[in-house]
């Protein structure tokens, strides 16, 4: 080829060396499920980081690991308060949560923030960035902040972040923070996992009470009005009238404790060291009446069932024979020759029938 033409591939610059020689794109090697377990029993951060996102992996060469991982991690966990916190969009759940765990590393505790960002339909990425809002917190060497995607899960709670819980206890930390992607028709799902239900409201944005679902304000062990300042103070003073008398019409909680309606700004130190004192004592109270350890008995239940449910989903769908007749169905279903009723029911049909070959 001549030198000259067109068609000639040129040599090009030479590469720069990377900006940071820490950086990599390829995937790195796991590790011996041991190894984990001593650094997160050690509080080492970075293998904490890395065992969460082995536990969140999909990949069946991951899925023996971290449940050899969580079940050695186990006897370390429960130690500690589990706090979820959901709220409605511009709340300011994440600044809250920065000026709430600024408040408890000053006071000797170790915080870990599970921070769940929702996950797009259809690009089915997340944006995860918690970590930018809460400035201060990241660099707090008592605190731990983990964005996680929230995937198809309902409730905005990612289906791993039960066994976030669990790894992040047995690394020390003693105060556990779930937040949530906001108010939605699934909030069972983070009553499910935590200890005390924290609801987060604005003041001066309406009708206060509309377009709030009693099931939420039920399962809320504390209400709180946040931006509670300045010009504000007057509307976030009438709003906490409104909702406590809301809350008296509601049936008297199981626990014995009666949630209250309080006012934040996290300009004022002195509201948040009220919040935790109304967590404290929600914790000494349920505590001493059983409460507290039977609810976590019965969120284990709950866990296993969820856990039975997405194991038998996973069975059903990666089967190759039900997957051959999912197909054909959903075609039947487009043309309007079957009804989706009539497909489901010749899907489990067939299912069962397999099934029942495949059992000795």
């Amino acid at each position: 080829m001549p030198s000259n033409s067109a068609l000639h591939v040129q040599e090009g610059i030479p590469q720069p060396e990377p900006v940071s020689p820490y950086l990599h794109f390829k995937r790195k090697k796991r590790l011996p499920a041991d190894t984990y377990i001593d650094g997160i029993l050690a509080a080492n951060r970075v293998v904490l980081s890395q065992a969460i996102t082995l536990i969140e992996s999909t990949a069946p060469q991951d899925i023996e690991t971290a449940n050899q991982i969580i079940e050695k991690c186990l006897p370390y966990s429960g130690n500690s308060i589990r706090i979820g916190i959901t709220g409605v969009p511009g709340a300011g759940k994440s600044t809250f949560i920065e000026a709430f765990g600024k408040y408890l590393t000053s006071i000797g505790k170790k915080l870990a923030v599970l921070a769940v960002d929702p996950s797009s339909e259809l690009s089915k990425g997340s944006i995860l960035g918690d970590k930018t809002r809460m400035e201060e917190l990241s660099i707090d060497p008592n605190a731990f902040i983990r964005p996680s995607p929230s995937g198809a899960t309902l409730g905005g709670v990612a289906r791993k972040t039960r066994e976030t819980v669990i790894l992040c206890e047995a690394a020390g930390f003693d105060v556990i923070v779930i937040e949530t992607v906001g108010v939605g028709q699934s909030e069972t799902v983070v009553k499910s996992m935590v200890d005390f239900f924290l609801l987060l409201m604005l003041s001066g944005a309406g009708d206060e009470l509309q377009g709030i679902k009693r099931g939420i304000m039920e399962m809320a062990d504390a209400l709180i009005i946040t931006k509670a300042d300045g010009d504000n103070v007057p509307k976030a003073t009438a709003a906490k009238a409104l909702y406590q008398s809301a809350l008296q019409l509601f049936p008297k909680n199981e626990n014995g404790w009666m949630p209250p309606v309080g006012t934040c700004s996290v300009y004022h130190t002195d509201s948040i060291e009220r919040i935790w004192q109304l967590i404290s004592d929600f914790e000494k109270l349920t505590k001493g009446n059983g409460f507290f350890f039977k609810h976590r008995t019965e969120q284990s239940v709950k866990t296993f069932f969820d856990w039975m449910n997405h194991l038998l989903k996973e069975h059903f769908y990666s089967n190759a024979l039900i997957e051959k007749s999912l197909s054909i169905l959903v075609s039947e279903i487009r043309e309007g020759k079957s009804s989706p009723y009539q497909a489901g029911s010749k899907l489990i049909h067939d299912y069962l029938q397999l099934t029942s070959i495949e059992s000795p």
